[in-house]
């Protein structure tokens, strides 16, 4: 069953009319309804077509969340080879919330790291929600430090709201683990491939995040705090998320007018949940051209100029 979020009422009505005419005809088969399905997919297809030419940050903030948006592990089963998943931090616990490991990726052997928010009640509350508590920042700077003692590439594919921000998590040293992984990051002497694939929120996702190449997926947003969370600071009031949104330049399309990231990777219209498989190779197409690119610098100007990225972000504004 298809999640309809609110701005796409009259693609629910039509898509609802011909699920009651295609099971008419199951029911009854003398009765004839293709023309009318027909007619009423083409009307289907021009509404998505017209809603998701001009939909606004908000929407796009929702569609980034969309329930049945693929997740970490649906592209870690069709873009990786191999994969073979590392746990614990070696100092506390295991973090379901990032997925960490090692595979082939097209035949290279690389190491992979990414937010899992989970797709059902079950699956949602073993991965926090995609929500990372210090020892998942831990479990990734462990991978990385092994990544670039073995000379393996890294993909980080980012999907979470942010860390998860419990008294816990704080006592553990939240801020510094986010810390120590951005600034791991930073200092690998491997490519660093990132993705945002959903919702790129805070610390939690820079955390992974500082690569030599950033994407987007067309539909995707990344900021510094979340809508909701923006609008309770500046106005006290988180009904106000929908201003923060259109205020805050979190889209695709602003942050790389901003220089934020390198490139946006288009979604099927009505988003990357109604065609999963073509957005997965899509992002694996592009992934594949920026490590060709990349492998072919040394590993020290990959860090100076990783580094220097970063320092120019926000200079020509």
């Amino acid at each position: 069953m298809h999640n309809y979020l609110d701005f796409e009422k009259p693609i629910s009505d039509l898509e609802g009319k011909i699920h009651e005419l295609r099971k008419l005809a199951e029911e009854d088969q003398s009765i004839d309804t293709s023309d009318e399905v027909g007619r009423l997919e083409a009307r289907a297809r021009e509404a998505m077509v017209e809603i998701y030419a001009k939909l606004t940050p908000w929407q796009k903030t929702q569609v980034a969340r969309h329930p049945q948006r693929p997740h970490f592990l649906d592209y870690a089963a069709k873009l990786f080879d191999e994969f073979t998943p590392l746990a614990g931090d070696r100092k506390f616990a295991e973090d379901e919330a990032i997925q960490a490991g090692l595979g082939r990726f097209r035949g290279q052997s690389v190491a992979i790291i990414g937010q899992e928010k989970g797709n059902d009640t079950k699956s949602r509350l073993k991965h926090n929600f995609g929500s990372a508590r210090p020892e998942g920042y831990r479990k990734a700077i462990r991978v990385m430090e092994m990544a670039d003692r073995f000379g393996l590439p890294i993909i980080t594919l980012v999907d979470t709201a942010g860390a998860y921000p419990g008294i816990g998590a704080e006592e553990r040293g939240q801020a510094e683990a986010i810390a120590r992984s951005t600034e791991m990051c930073l200092n690998v002497r491997v490519p660093i491939v990132s993705v945002v694939l959903g919702e790129g929120g805070s610390g939690g996702a820079i955390a992974i995040a500082t690569g030599d190449r950033v994407y987007m997926l067309q539909h995707a947003i990344y900021s510094v705090i979340s809508p909701e969370g923006a609008a309770s600071i500046l106005w006290r009031d988180s009904t106000r998320a929908k201003e923060a949104a259109s205020n805050m330049k979190i889209t695709a399309d602003d942050l790389k007018a901003l220089g934020i990231i390198d490139g946006i990777i288009p979604e099927p219209i009505g988003g990357a949940h109604r065609d999963p498989e073509a957005v997965i190779s899509a992002t694996g197409n592009v992934v594949a051209e920026a490590l060709r690119d990349l492998s072919a610098k040394p590993g020290d100007q990959l860090r100076r100029d990783r580094r220097q990225r970063y320092l120019n972000i926000g200079r020509q504004l």
